[in-house]
């Protein structure tokens, strides 16, 4: 069973129009909820990133408020979308991965949160997938051994490819 777990720069695409958006809506249609997930930490920068975006009239009132009902629809209150915690354990643990991959915390905190979880989902046959348009935090999550998906570098073809599903034509 295939998780995919978005980083802020790829989940947000699904709320405000920009490259990657229409691979971002492809993976909402075939993966359930229930097998998707972001971290506490990605939902407070995608809140973040839509009033930024809101404040410089890259998205009108409308738009934007039209985007956070469908996130807290789609992912803050959705009982399958899994927010994974980010605590003090956690973070305290992502610091080796800041120097052995030169990212930041944030990305750190993200990188050992995907980590825990491909950990869980091992045991259960699962696999992950990191969606990520941050190039080093995907670079840093392959050097771990993590699939990533970069919505802005990627293809529909490699998209489909990855979920088994045949073009629909």
């Amino acid at each position: 069973m295939l998780w995919v777990y978005f980083d802020a720069s790829a989940l947000v695409k699904r709320y405000s129009q920009e490259a990657g958006t229409l691979l971002v809506n492809e993976v909402f249609r075939h993966i359930p909820p229930a097998q998707m997930t972001c971290s506490t930490l990605g939902i407070l920068e995608i809140v973040s990133v839509l009033v930024r975006k809101r404040n410089d009239g890259r998205l009108s009132r409308e738009l934007f408020e039209q985007a956070m009902v469908e996130f807290k629809a789609e992912v803050i209150d959705h009982e399958e979308f899994l927010a994974a915690s980010v605590n003090d354990e956690l973070l305290l643990s992502a610091l080796v991965l800041i120097s052995r991959h030169n990212i930041n915390a944030t990305d750190a905190a993200i990188l050992r949160s995907v980590l825990n979880l491909q950990q869980a989902l091992q045991s259960a046959d699962g696999e992950l997938m990191l969606w990520s348009s941050d190039k080093r935090l995907v670079r840093a999550a392959q050097a771990e051994g993590i699939t990533a998906f970069d919505p802005e570098e990627e293809t529909m073809d490699h998209l489909h490819q990855l979920l088994g599903i045949s073009e629909e034509r």
